[in-house]
C-alpha cells in the first residue's frame, strides 16, 4: 500500500509483496492462457520469465486488471500474430475506450500498438483444445466472469456468486477466490464469505487471491482451515485442465 508502515507493508516475507492478481495457465502441447493483463504485467512476466502468451482472458475492465495490455505488443513482435482476447461485450466496450489507439484504424509514427484478436465471450469456449468455462460473478453492483479449466476454477474480484452460477463450479479440486480483507466490503468478499463460498463448492484445495495489506500471510493463514491458504506471488500449481 502506498504510504504506508503497517506490519504488512513493511514485512520481510516475501508472500506479503503482492502486485495485481493474474494467473498464467500453461497447458503444454496446447497454449499459454494469461488471465488478466494489470498495470503489473511486464514486471510479471520479466520476474517469472515468462516466454509467450496466446491468449488473453479478462475478467473485467477495472484498472488494475487490464492497463497492462500495451505491453503485449512484445509478444506479439515473438510470436508474429495478434494475440487471442476473449472478454464481455460491456468489457470489450471499456477496453476501447481506454486503449483507443489500438483500435481507432490511425496509424502511430514511431512504434507499434497491440495486435489483438478480439473474441466476445457469451458462453463456453475453446483456446486450442483448452475448453474455458466463464463463470457469472457480481463485484458489487458490476457483472464480471470468472473462468473454469477443468478442475480448475478462478473467481477474483467477486462479491455474490448467483444461484445459476454455482453448478458450473461444483465439482472443482482447486479453487481460486476472492478475499479482500476481514471487514465487510461492497464489492470484494471477506475471508469468511469466501470460506462460506469454499465450503460450499469443497474443492480439494483453495486458495484465496486479492488480498488487501489487512491480510499478512503468514498470520491468516495460521487461522485458516486445512486445504485452505493465502495464495502469493510466483505461487505454481499443477492441475487437471479440460484440453482435446
Amino acid at each position: 500500500m502506498i504510504g504506508c508502515a503497517c506490519a504488512v507493508c513493511t514485512s520481510d516475507d516475501p508472500r506479503d509483496r503482492r502486485l495485481r492478481p493474474s494467473i498464467y495457465v500453461d497447458v503444454p502441447g496446447h497454449a499459454a492462457i494469461l488471465v488478466d493483463s494489470g498495470p503489473d504485467f511486464r514486471e510479471q512476466v520479466l520476474t517469472r520469465k515468462v516466454p509467450r502468451v496466446d491468449a488473453i482472458l479478462f475478467t473485467h475492465s477495472h484498472a488494475d486488471h487490464i492497463l497492462g495490455l500495451d505491453d503485449v505488443r512484445r509478444f506479439n513482435f515473438m510470436q508474429g500474430g495478434p494475440i487471442a482476447c476473449y472478454a464481455s461485450a460491456a468489457t470489450w466496450d471499456s477496453i476501447r475506450r481506454t486503449f483507443y489507439y489500438v483500435f481507432d484504424g490511425v496509424r502511430r509514427e514511431g512504434g507499434g500498438i497491440p495486435k489483438l484478436d478480439v473474441h466476445e465471450v457469451d458462453g463456453p469456449f475453446t483456446v486450442s483444445g483448452i475448453h474455458v468455462v466463464p463463470i457469472p460473478l457480481f463485484h458489487g453492483s458490476l457483472p464480471i466472469l470468472g473462468f473454469r479449466f477443468g478442475k480448475v476454477a478462478y473467481l477474483t474480484d467477486c462479491s455474490r456468486i448467483p444461484e445459476d452460477s454455482w453448478p458450473m463450479i461444483a465439482g472443482v479440486e482447486t479453487l481460486i477466490i476472492d478475499a479482500l480483507r476481514d471487514k465487510k466490503h461492497s464489492t470484494h468478499f471477506t475471508v469468511d464469505e469466501a470460506l462460506d463460498a469454499i465450503a460450499r463448492i469443497a474443492p480439494r484445495r483453495a486458495y484465496l487471491t486479492h488480498m488487501s495489506h489487512n491480510l499478512g500471510h503468514a498470520a491468516t493463514n495460521a487461522r485458516l482451515p486445512a486445504g485452505v491458504e493465502l495464495a502469493y506471488d510466483g505461487l505454481v500449481l499443477d492441475a487437471w485442465v479440460d484440453a482435446s
